[in-house]
């Protein structure tokens, strides 16, 4: 895979995670909190960016310490170099099945709880960071299938594990940055664009899925049992 594949493939995963229901949730409760300087456009600004920082930050720091650690190892190395695509189908399957809805954990994402609330709102702006980072770690079944089936894998057959990553974080905190955006220049569109978003998710994380599931099972009879080409 190119790099540039490699890179568009890892902000895809993040721009899916961004818009399924569980993550979906969090990022509008972050919007909430990030909305309340809307009559300051350069405070929602600050405010969008630094909760896209703390997202990057979490990813990041979890898929170093996990990417680094494997290929530190030349053995471990080795071991998923030889061994990566015969796991790597049937993970894909799952991550599929889960986007397709064929599974269905019934999990719900966590919004911004009362203490947490207090905490951000004695951080001022840097609240909207402590949101990322920690709305970032609240894995739902969706967004663990996208970063540890999807995001880690790739990471690991690329040998990236920060820039990928980083694209990744980017990626899922891109709906608060637009509707940051929305609420420091025209308030007024924040609906509209919200209605767009939820009506194309169910379709595109459908599509998206289906094209997983595909590839999964194509891997997993190619390199599991071996009756493919």
């Amino acid at each position: 895979m190119t790099p540039f594949l490699a890179l568009g493939t890892a902000l895809w995963l993040g721009i899916l995670t961004s818009v399924s229901p569980c993550p979906l949730a969090t990022n509008l409760a972050a919007v909430s909190y990030v909305s309340r300087g809307a009559g300051r456009p350069s405070r929602v600004a600050v405010a969008g960016l630094l909760y896209t920082l703390g997202r990057v930050i979490a990813y990041t720091a979890l898929a170093a310490l996990l990417v680094t650690n494997v290929l530190a190892s030349p053995a471990a190395s080795l071991w998923f170099q030889e061994h990566l695509n015969r796991f790597l189908g049937p993970l894909l399957v799952l991550v599929g099945m889960v986007l397709v809805g064929l599974l269905d954990f019934g999990l719900s994402g966590a919004g911004i709880g009362e203490g947490l609330r207090r905490r951000v709102d004695r951080l001022g702006l840097a609240g909207a960071g402590l949101l990322g980072l920690v709305f970032a770690l609240s894995f739902c079944p969706v967004s663990a299938a996208l970063y540890f089936g999807g995001l880690i894998p790739l990471a690991v057959r690329e040998g990236s594990s920060v820039l990928l990553p980083i694209a990744y974080g980017v990626g899922t905190a891109l709906p608060v940055l637009a509707f940051a955006a929305l609420l420091a220049f025209g308030a007024n569109r924040l609906g509209a664009a919200f209605q767009k978003v939820t009506a194309v998710e169910w379709y595109v994380r459908r599509v998206t899925g289906a094209v997983i599931l595909a590839i999964g099972l194509y891997l997993t009879l190619h390199h599991v049992w071996g009756v493919v080409p």
